[in-house]
């Protein structure tokens, strides 16, 4: 590893020596009840500010993850699979865009309201008017049929649809107040929630009016800490479920098993695609970059980069080569690879394409212009603060300049139209990682699709994709778009990122729990069959 990079794990695994009781501080104490479980929340399940709020980004939005206290019309199955859950089937019109739900009779809310159609049209309805994470944009209007049944009248058909009806929470249409839900949640989910210590910490009871397998654990303790305390939290052995932070991979805590959950968390740098013309965003932000708008160099780096050599001294073999932002998807596309770790290659390509070392200063130029370019990345993730520094080690080997800018996340979007950044995407939707990622777009200011990337070619097969009824036909096509004519997002392609690694989720789980077979690629949600984990060295 190399002393730039140790610095950095060596500089966070100081701060873990020296954080105090980490779960003192997150108002905890000691439990002796085997059913009452407690979860240190991995970053990507961060404390919601507006409240356990589904309609406002609670379970669904930018990340996906089991709600707790709602549940959805769909769920995923160990096998991954999307399954009925407050639903019991589904259609789609032949032109698309009518979706006709069913759902069931027998559920009752946490406040004993009973659950029916009008509480789901109610739930997207209002989904679709406020201003949130969630894009429901698409909807033209839902409509509860009868007591059972739902229709969803979409603007333009969308494939992806299913994904909205499998991650957005529903809420009680009778109770629901948009100023006090988020504090006082109403639900048919396994768990109601009992307080919230703002800042610390939110504890969920067991919902009786559950329609399900009542859970084991009958209350989840769910804490909210920093990144830097994880491993304390293990130590302290008052925690079940602790994230493992890159800094402890190779760590073991007494009483804890480590486990390791496949992610589909595709992390890689975004190229603005575009030159710089003098053209700005609606927001004032500079667009484009005339070094990263040069294919070569984009090939140059895919081709380069030792994508394994980062899964094994960053991740410390945690972690897999990504090429795609999809490789582990049914949509990805093999044949849209590249073989890296080939820097003899890139240097041919720069050379290849007129970028030439004239100077001997090891940085290759072109009329005149430095291949050298600005990187941000957050500070506040270990993982992606390595990534940065070992691809810009590696960007240096080949003859490009590197310079490396740790930001807030209102900085890296200011500037993400003209400098490249460190970016992640887990969501197994292809509405989310394929098209809202690569489909052309005018300057927006929103994160995806953040080089403004555009392909006529692609564009059109992503269409096709989206409106297809047949999903099978939809994963086709999908997987087309990123290698076509030459072109398309895919590396082999126009190379408009570079990816570089799918880091899984890791885990330390207190010795005794069982929590079941986990769905491959949604490791980011490791509670999404709570329901089923059991304390096996316990006769509770």
């Amino acid at each position: 590893m190399d002393k730039k990079t140790m610095m950095i794990i060596g500089a966070v695994a100081a701060i873990l020596v020296i954080v105090v009781a980490a779960f003192a501080l997150m108002g905890g104490s000691s439990d002796d009840d085997p059913t009452h479980l407690t979860v240190a929340a991995h970053s990507n399940l961060k404390e919601p500010e507006s409240g356990f709020n589904p309609i406002t980004g609670w379970g669904c939005g930018h990340q996906n993850y089991n709600p707790l206290v709602q549940s959805c019309l769909f769920k995923t199955d160990k096998n991954g699979s999307i399954v009925p859950d407050l639903a019991t089937d589904y259609s789609i019109s032949s032109d698309g865009k009518t979706w006709t739900v069913n759902v069931r009779d027998d559920v009752k809310f946490s406040d004993n309201s009973t659950f029916d159609a009008e509480d789901v049209a109610f739930t997207f309805n209002t989904g679709k008017d406020t201003e949130s994470e969630i894009d429901l944009t698409n909807i033209e209007n839902v409509t509860a049929k009868n007591s059972t049944c739902v229709e969803f009248n979409l603007v333009e058909p969308r494939s992806t649809f299913i994904y909205d009806l499998r991650y957005v929470g529903i809420l009680p249409s009778d109770s629901y107040d948009n100023n006090t839900y988020g504090e006082n949640p109403i639900g048919t989910g396994p768990y109601v929630l009992d307080h919230w210590d703002k800042g610390q910490q939110a504890i969920f009871k067991v919902n009786d009016n559950y329609y399900g397998d009542k859970p084991y654990f009958t209350q989840i303790t769910l804490l909210f800490p920093e990144e830097s305390t994880w491993l304390e939290l293990a130590k302290s052995g008052q925690v079940d479920v602790v994230p493992v932070a890159t800094s402890a991979l190779n760590q073991t805590v007494d009483g804890y098993q480590f486990y390791q959950v496949s992610a589909g968390r595709a992390q890689g740098i975004s190229f603005p695609y575009l030159n710089d013309t003098g053209l700005t965003s609606p927001a004032g932000s500079k667009i484009g970059n005339n070094v990263t708008a040069d294919h070569a160099i984009r090939e140059a780096l895919n081709v380069g980069v030792n994508r394994q050599k980062m899964c094994d001294d960053i991740f410390s073999g945690h972690a897999t080569p990504e090429y795609t932002s999809v490789d582990t998807r049914d949509y990805a596309n093999p044949d849209a690879k590249v073989n890296d770790s080939n820097v003899d290659e890139a240097k041919k390509i720069l050379n290849d394409g007129g970028w030439n070392d004239t100077d001997g200063d090891g940085i290759v130029e072109k009329d005149g212009l430095k291949a050298s370019f600005d990187l941000y990345y957050p500070p506040d993730y270990l993982d992606r603060q390595s990534l940065a520094t070992v691809f810009a080690e590696q960007a240096k080997e080949i003859g490009i300049e590197v310079n490396l800018k740790g930001a807030d996340w209102d900085t890296i979007y200011a500037n993400m139209y003209s400098s490249p950044a460190v970016m992640q995407q887990t969501s197994p939707d292809p509405y989310k990682s394929i098209y809202q990622q690569y489909y052309s777009k005018e300057p927006d200011d929103f994160y995806m699709n953040p080089g403004l990337y555009n392909n006529s070619a692609s564009d059109a097969l992503m269409k096709q994709a989206m409106h297809t009824t047949d999903l099978t036909q939809a994963n086709t096509l999908w997987a087309q778009s990123a290698l076509v004519n030459g072109g398309g997002w895919g590396p082999a392609g126009d190379a408009p990122f570079v990816w570089l690694v799918n880091y899984d989720y890791n885990y330390f789980i207190k010795d005794g729990i069982d929590i079941g077979e986990q769905p491959d690629g949604l490791g980011n949600d490791v509670l999404i069959n709570v329901v089923d984990w059991t304390r096996t060295n316990s006769t509770a």
